[in-house]
């Protein structure tokens, strides 16, 4: 599949192309579900529509534990269902749907009695890689292994010796969500899907009780655009019930936000090689390696405050470290910590007894005719998700629509990824870029790579690293405004790239080159480029702020601080 640029442009095209005819179906969100179930409408030959109120992945799916996993903890809610449907998804996305974007991540289980415990973790651990086998799909994810406390010292230096008497290690996997997000939405756009971001739903069509359609702000130009469809899809997530209330009707079940939130330190402060999954009082606790990083987490509180915003405070950060502190030989503290960042869960939630047991299950709803409401799940299954959602609407359609193919459906940068990792060292003698800088390049855009090169032979300043995160190319910050739809600053430093939560400063020092760069891409003249860093700089002086802040009440009244989307300006 020929690879399309979400380029302004190609914004600028989606707006009036979904004005210009009735579409088959309207994707609202570009989340991971939304993206997911455009996909798997324009891959059945429907005409799609996906419009996102602020930037992919902007909610949800960039604040997630990056982790791609069946979920072992379900185990022991018996709920074999959804692991087995999770691990599926897990190997379909390792092997062929997103091989440079997904790949497996060690996990060590700290056992702390001697005996049963291993006995019960380990059956449990050995059903988990049982169920991934059943599968058919568990290649590239290796099996589980049992390690004394020495052996598990050797994976992990920096454990205490008194906090194991031995360990368990598996494999799950792992994802920049951010990314693969928008890997969805651009694959969508490759397949014909019309797609476009800071264009937020602000009502939807009626005729005779039935949705036709939304009406379509476009939040950069303030302009407004009735797009009609036959079927709407409302993927919002944690705004579900927002987007529900439009029709006018009462929604078949509500969604509630379960607050997570997530600490990135450097690799350094804890020396190791494989991740940790560690018990709490109410949940799991991880430490997941990410590049240099560490990513550890998380917190699961209810979350009844901001949505677009949600904010971690001084009792959460305190949380983390407490019980990471709890096993680890040189405590972490908050000066090691790097990066911060909260994100909501939708949760199902109802009335009755049996939607309240959802959980982390899906539902697929046709509240009013013409409106599908998806909502629940997981990251991990997004696409039975979204082929579910497709499904309820095609139901709504009065023709003889293909069944689901996204099962075989590669997304872009995945064809020819094996092959060209396997000529790193050429393409960084052709390039002139070192082999480990191509490594990073192959892991962030696949086989696409050559477009990102492509952009720095044109213009050999490209090739430098960005100022303030030289974990980046220059290039990579022009390609997120020219392919990857990023509109403003914050797109391209919290979502295209993680600097945000991978530097110190959080990105601070790199506001004005990157500005700089993409300005002649987005059309930007030297206000609009002091307004991107102005508006950059106070999000991350609000952020910080809430996370000095005792409390979710606190910590939300600070984050909110800092103003929300930057128009361009006229």
């Amino acid at each position: 599949m020929k690879s399309v640029a979400l380029s302004p442009e190609a914004r600028t095209a989606a707006l009036q192309a979904m004005g210009d005819r009735e579409l088959d179906v309207l994707v609202v969100g570009g989340g991971v579900v939304g993206a997911g179930s455009a996909l798997d409408a324009a891959t059945r030959g429907l005409s799609v529509g996906l419009v996102e109120a602020r930037d992919f992945a902007s909610g949800t799916s960039s604040r997630s534990s990056k982790l791609v996993h069946g979920g072992l903890r379900y185990l022991e809610m018996l709920d074999f269902r959804l692991v087995a449907e999770a691990l599926a998804e897990r190997g379909l996305l390792i092997q062929q749907l997103a091989p440079h974007l997904v790949r497996p991540v060690p996990f060590l289980y700290p056992l702390q009695h001697r005996g049963w415990e291993r006995l019960y973790a380990g059956a449990g651990v050995a059903l988990y890689d049982t169920l991934g086998f059943l599968s058919g799909r568990s290649r590239g994810v290796p099996h589980h292994r049992h390690l004394t406390r020495r052996g598990a010292r050797r994976v992990v230096p920096s454990l205490r010796k008194d906090a194991l008497v031995g360990a368990l290690q598996y494999y799950d996997a792992q994802v920049d969500d951010a990314r693969h997000t928008m890997f969805i939405a651009r694959t969508a756009a490759a397949y014909g899907a019309h797609v476009a971001t800071r264009a937020r739903v602000v009502g939807l069509l009626k005729e005779a009780g039935r949705v036709v359609g939304a009406t379509v702000q476009d939040l950069e130009s303030g302009e407004q655009v009735d797009v009609r469809a036959k079927q709407v899809i409302n993927a919002t997530g944690v705004w579900t019930d927002d987007t529900q209330g439009l029709a006018g009707e009462r929604g078949l079940f509500k969604v509630r936000a379960s607050k997570g939130i997530h600490l990135v330190v450097p690799r350094d402060r804890i020396r190791g090689e494989s991740g940790l999954i560690l018990r709490t009082e109410k949940s799991v606790l991880f430490v997941i390696p990410w590049g240099r990083h560490w990513i550890i987490g998380t917190t699961d509180t209810g979350w009844d405050l901001d949505k677009a915003h949600p904010a971690a405070s001084a009792a959460d950060i305190d949380y983390l470290l407490q019980h990471v502190n709890t096993v680890l030989e040189q405590p972490l503290t908050h000066d090691d910590v790097e990066g911060v960042y909260a994100g909501l869960r939708p949760l199902l939630s109802g009335e009755s007894e049996s939607t309240s047991k959802l959980s982390r299950e899906h539902a697929v709803a046709t509240p009013v005719p013409g409106l599908v409401v998806v909502a629940g799940g997981k990251y991990t299954t997004y696409r039975v998700m979204a082929k579910d959602a497709v499904d309820a609407a095609v139901h709504g359609l009065d023709a003889k629509v293909p069944a689901s193919c996204t099962a075989e459906v590669p997304l872009l940068g995945a064809e020819g990824y094996h092959a060209l990792t396997n000529a790193t060292a050429n393409l960084a003698r052709s390039s002139g870029l070192h082999p480990a800088r191509i490594e990073h390049l192959l892991g962030r855009y696949g086989s696409l790579i050559q477009e990102v090169l492509d952009l720095a032979a044109a213009d050999p300043t490209l090739t430098e690293p960005l100022a303030g995160a030289p974990d980046y190319l220059r290039a990579e910050v022009v390609y997120a405004a020219s392919h990857e739809s990023a509109r403003h600053l914050e797109d391209i430093l919290a979502r295209r790239t993680r600097i945000s939560i991978e530097t110190f400063d959080r990105g601070v020092e790199a506001t004005q080159e990157a500005a700089r760069l993409v300005a002649p891409v987005l059309g930007w003249n030297d206000e609009q480029v002091e307004r991107e860093v102005d508006h950059y700089r106070k999000r991350v002086e609000a952020e910080r702020e809430s996370q000095r802040m005792p409390d979710d009440a606190t910590a939300d009244a600070a984050r909110l601080g800092a103003p929300d989307v930057v128009p361009v300006s006229g």
